[in-house]
C-alpha cells in the first residue's frame, strides 16, 4: 500500500481527491497491511495519469507529457545494446523530467545507474511523493531495460536517498534484497557491468503489443515473476533438437496452460515469443562460429523442414542463412535494413 499512497500524492498536491480513481478497484490506502493486485495497480497507475495528463503524476515541477514512455522505448529501441539505449533515455528524461538527473558509471566489472534530485521534491526528505518518485523511476527505467534485453537484469544493491519506508519489505521484490536507505540527494543502484553490452532484442511489433495497458503495464514486471521466462526458454533449449509445445512446458512446470499462458504475459512475453527468440539467438550463433550445414542447423533447432528454418530466418534477418554466413566470413557487417 505504500506504493499507492506515494502515487497519489500527486493529486492531493494538486487538490484533488483520489478516492474517485480508487472506486472499484477494492484499494483503500487507509489500510496499509492491505496487499494491492498487481493488476489494479497497473489500472490505478493509468488513471492517475489520465487524470492529471502527467506521466510524472503531478510530483514534479514540470508536467512529463502523456506519450512520454511511448518515445522512451521507442528511442532505446533502436539501440544496439543496453548502454546506448540507457544513454538514450538518460538525455530524454533529461528534457522531460528535468527534477532527476539520470546518469550511467561504469568502473572495470561494475556499473552503477544513479538518479540525483536537482530540485527539492518536497519540504520533507521522507514524503511519500518524494519516496515514490525514487521508486517509481528506479522501476521503469529496470524494468524497461528488462524487457529490451528479453531477460532479468539483477541489482547487486541499491542506496536509497531516504529513510527506511513502512514497504521496505518489498523491496526484496521489486528491487534487490540488498537495499539501503541513506538519505541524501542521489539513488544509486549497483550492477554488472557486463549487462550493459547486451543487445536490444525487441522490435516493433513487440512493443506494439507492449505499449497496449502502458505505462502501467511495466508496474506488472516484477523481478521475481521475469523468472518464468527463464525456467520456459531452459526448458525449450534442453530438450532441442525435440520441439516442446506449451503444454509440454506447462506440465513440466506443474500448471496449466493457461496459468503459463497468463504468468507470461504479465511479464510482457509468450510461449511463441520465448521459443523463437531461443532458436533466433542459436541459430545465429551457430551460423556465426561453427561450419556446420544449414540443414544440421535446422534439425539441432528442431525444424523438421529446412525450409520452414529458411522463411524464419529470414524474417528474423532479411536475408538467407547462407547469405548472413557469407557476409560474416567476408568481413562485412549485415547492412542496416538487413542486421538481425
Amino acid at each position: 500500500m505504500g506504493f499507492v499512497t506515494g502515487m497519489v500524492a500527486g493529486l492531493q498536491r494538486h487538490a484533488l481527491d483520489p478516492a474517485p480513481l480508487l472506486a472499484g478497484l477494492d484499494i483503500d490506502p487507509a489500510d496499509p497491511a492491505r496487499r494491492v493486485p498487481l493488476d489494479r495497480y497497473a489500472t490505478l497507475y493509468n488513471r492517475v495519469i489520465t487524470e492529471l495528463d502527467d506521466e510524472g503524476f503531478g510530483l514534479f515541477a514540470q508536467r512529463m507529457p502523456p506519450g512520454s514512455f511511448e518515445f522512451l522505448c521507442r528511442g532505446m529501441l533502436g539501440a544496439p545494446s543496453l548502454a546506448e539505449g540507457l544513454d538514450r533515455a538518460r538525455r530524454f528524461l533529461a528534457i522531460v523530467l528535468p527534477d532527476l538527473a539520470v546518469s550511467i558509471w561504469r568502473s572495470g566489472h561494475h556499473a552503477e545507474l544513479r538518479i540525483t534530485e536537482t530540485r527539492a521534491l518536497a519540504d520533507a526528505a521522507d514524503a511519500p511523493g518524494r519516496v515514490f518518485a525514487f521508486e517509481w523511476l528506479l522501476r521503469l527505467i529496470h524494468s524497461l531495460s528488462c524487457w529490451l534485453v528479453g531477460r532479468g537484469l539483477a541489482l547487486d544493491s541499491v542506496d536509497f536517498p531516504f529513510a527506511r519506508p513502512a514497504h521496505a519489505d518489498d523491496y526484496a521484490l521489486v528491487y534487490t534484497e540488498r537495499s539501503a536507505f541513506i538519505g541524501g540527494r542521489v539513488l544509486t543502484a549497483r550492477f554488472n557491468a557486463t549487462l550493459l553490452e547486451l543487445p536490444i532484442r525487441r522490435d516493433e511489433a513487440a512493443l506494439a503489443s507492449f505499449l497496449d495497458g502502458a505505462p502501467g503495464r511495466i508496474s506488472m514486471l516484477y523481478r521475481r515473476d521475469r523468472a518464468t521466462v527463464t525456467r520456459v526458454r531452459d526448458l525449450i533449449r534442453h530438450a532441442l533438437p525435440a520441439s516442446l509445445s506449451q503444454d509440454d512446458v506447462a506440465a513440466q512446470l506443474h500448471m496449466s496452460p493457461r496459468t503459463l499462458h497468463r504468468r507470461l504475459d504479465e511479464e510482457g512475453s509468450s510461449f511463441r515469443t520465448i521459443k523463437e527468440a531461443l532458436r533466433r539467438d542459436l541459430a545465429l550463433s551457430r551460423l556465426t562460429k561453427t561450419g556446420h550445414s544449414i540443414a544440421r542447423v535446422a534439425a539441432d533447432l528442431g525444424y523438421a523442414d529446412t525450409s520452414a528454418f529458411y522463411r524464419a530466418f529470414t524474417g528474423w534477418t532479411g536475408m538467407s542463412p547462407e547469405r548472413y554466413r557469407r557476409q560474416l566470413a567476408g568481413g562485412l557487417p549485415p547492412t542496416p535494413a538487413e542486421r538481425p
